[in-house]
């Protein structure tokens, strides 16, 4: 996924109300069919049942990320496309001013650690390039990308119409404190999903464990359509405390098509997203009140 030219601010309290209004309207969008979180920015991360969610985003998504270096900047999947080989879990769950324990199982089956000593040098070893493992981000931090191949074969313009192959970046701003793009939670909507799938007609695998998502919604009968786009005017209702909103599109990149588990190399997904739909696919999402969700939660639409 890639990062708007605007960059959100992290530091919101936690708990505070939307500004919902009780006579708001409420339309039921689905269920919760998913949850997941990736402890290690980059790597392929993991199911759960319940997670809580925050201001800064879902609490252990994106704790640690691998610094490049030779640039100093956060690495991505964007340029280190072996980072997707490598998967990440808790072993000892995150709290509030802990980041837990989190094991990183390498594409050959060992498990190292997040606080083994010589984490950072194995890692190194095993993607060939100098790394360092690292739980804190600064307040400004950037993620490299080959601007060569960020969009796979779309042209650049295709997806940020203000840039041009010799004006873009050759990085990502992060959200600010975080090792985060854009907002602090990916939504998807199943009926998005199917609905790129019957719009490509062919082979591409549109699998939603491409995108990367925190929250999986099961939106059911809503087909057709590119569901988010009904959700950007208002605020999300999840379970009983949390409550989304700021809902953006979000901008996809060369990472939806990489290879990772199963699924092959595939530069047609994509191209389909940018041709059907600007190249967006689900929702980036601010988080006035967080608490604790289930799968299984009900969602509702308020505006």
């Amino acid at each position: 996924m890639t990062h708007d030219v605007r960059s959100r601010a992290a530091g919101s309290p936690i708990g505070e109300r939307a500004a919902a209004e009780p006579s708001a309207t409420a339309t039921p969008v689905g269920r919760v069919a998913e949850l997941w979180r990736y402890p290690v920015k980059s790597m392929l991360g993991t199911r759960a049942d319940r997670l809580v969610v925050t201001a800064r985003g879902v609490l252990g998504d994106r704790a640690w990320a691998l610094r490049d270096l030779e640039t100093g900047r956060v690495a991505s999947a964007k340029r280190f496309h072996r980072l997707l080989d490598f998967r990440a879990g808790y072993e000892r769950q995150p709290a509030a001013h802990d980041h837990g324990r989190a094991w990183i199982r390498t594409p050959g089956g060992e498990i190292l650690h997040t606080d083994d000593p010589d984490i950072s040098e194995r890692l190194s070893r095993l993607l060939g390039h100098p790394m360092q493992l690292e739980d804190r981000a600064a307040s400004d931090e950037k993620a490299s990308i080959d601007r060569k191949t960020v969009f796979g074969d779309v042209p650049v313009s295709d997806m940020k119409p203000e840039w041009t192959p010799e004006t873009m970046p050759d990085y990502f701003q992060l959200m600010s404190g975080t090792f985060l793009e854009i907002g602090p939670v990916h939504l998807l909507a199943s009926g998005s999903v199917d609905h790129l799938r019957r719009l490509q007609r062919g082979t591409a695998q549109f699998d939603r464990r491409r995108f990367r998502t925190n929250i999986y919604i099961d939106t059911a009968d809503a087909r057709g359509r590119f569901v988010e786009d009904d959700w950007t005017d208002g605020a999300l209702h999840v379970g009983h405390d949390v409550v989304l909103t700021d809902l953006e599109p979000t901008v996809w990149c060369v990472t939806s098509t990489l290879a990772q588990q199963e699924l092959p190399r595939d530069l047609s997904v994509l191209r389909t997203i940018a041709q059907h739909h600007r190249g967006c696919l689900g929702v980036y999402a601010s988080v006035p009140s967080g608490g604790a969700v289930r799968v299984g939660d009900p969602i509702t639409l308020r505006r």
